[in-house]
């Protein structure tokens, strides 16, 4: 298994796109041209860049021959779902079971993830079975690509009941979410003696804990970390369930290699989890085209935060992730607290 690559689309078209008994069964339905293929290996390599986990190229282990793919997708509406595409050759030989629970493995071991879903139309009784093997409970249905499917949900100690994959030594990244503002050591590794890592020490705010984090560590030291909390906020004068993201921090030994990425995209995973309609960041100016990058859109309207003196509006800018396509504010939002 490798992340698909651009080059992988005539592999692609041969084993996925142009076979009809594979694409009956897939919310895109058919599409039986190599420059659909091209759209979708595209599509599956600004996945990897933009969360750092997504599809994978599934090759036989003795021949190298291209088999299908099966991997992650990251939803902004749904959360994040595995999905599996194998070449009518792969089939009923267990790889798609294979392939699948090294992606739950990466999903919720190694990322940490709090949940991940699955969406499959209700007579393919065969992907049914490996979803239930894997060890996929039914959770309702949903519209997908304009299609009813039923939705199958992995929680972490389901998937752990099951046979898993085994540890590789802590020799890659991995994610790490604790309650609470996360340890000071790490706070301090990462800020690596920098007086000022998030620019914000001039603007004179008073900033809210942190009531989860999410750490990366790689060879046992934290290389990243980020912070959310959940709370009641008003937009446009009605109350809204928030998450607040703040404290992204990369250490710099390790920039450059998409790791914030990654960890803010399993961030607003556990956001959704916990219940949150909406995302919420305030941040520099020179770093709105990163998070516009990652979905992310820029609000207009005024955001008033608390300070010990008073609210005040504030001097950053707001970014917002919609979790549960509500409306932006367009007159103002009130944060009802401590900035994050």
């Amino acid at each position: 298994m490798e992340p698909i690559r651009r080059g992988d689309s005539d592999d692609l078209f041969a084993a996925v796109v142009s076979q009809d008994g594979v694409m009956r069964w897939l919310a895109t339905g058919r599409a039986d041209s190599r420059s659909a293929a091209e759209v979708m290996c595209d599509d599956h390599v600004a996945h990897w860049t933009r969360h750092g986990y997504g599809d994978f190229a599934v090759r036989d282990a003795a021949t190298h021959a291209f088999l299908g793919r099966v991997g992650l997708r990251n939803r902004a509406q749904h959360g994040v779902d595995l999905g599996f595409a194998l070449h009518p050759r792969a089939q009923g030989r267990g790889i798609a079971g294979e392939a699948g629970r090294a992606c739950l493995d990466l999903a919720l071991r190694r990322l940490s993830l709090p949940v991940v879903f699955a969406f499959v139309l209700p007579d393919n009784t065969a992907s049914i079975a490996v979803l239930r093997r894997l060890g996929a409970q039914a959770d309702g249905t949903v519209q997908s690509s304009g299609l009813h499917c039923l939705r199958y949900r992995f929680d972490p100690t389901a998937v752990a009941a099951a046979e898993h994959v085994v540890n590789d030594g802590g020799t890659e990244l991995q994610l790490v979410h604790a309650p609470g503002p996360g340890s000071r050591d790490d706070r301090a590794a990462l800020r690596d003696g920098l007086p000022d890592p998030f620019g914000v020490n001039g603007l004179g705010l008073v900033w809210a804990d942190k009531q989860h984090t999410l750490t990366a560590v790689f060879e046992g030291r934290p290389v990243a970390s980020a912070g959310w909390l959940l709370r009641d906020m008003v937009f446009d004068g009605l109350p809204r369930r928030v998450a607040g993201l703040g404290g992204v921090l990369v250490h710099p030994a390790h920039r450059g290699r998409g790791i914030a990425r990654t960890v803010i995209s399993v961030a607003v995973e556990h956001a959704r989890a916990a219940g949150a309609e909406t995302m919420i960041l305030l941040c520099r100016p020179d770093l709105v085209p990163f998070y516009t990058q990652l979905g992310w859109s820029r609000l207009s309207v005024p955001v008033t935060v608390q300070q010990p003196d008073g609210a005040r509006i504030s001097p950053l800018i707001t970014m917002i992730y919609d979790l549960a396509s509500l409306p932006h504010p367009t007159i103002s939002a009130d944060l009802r607290g401590l900035p994050f």
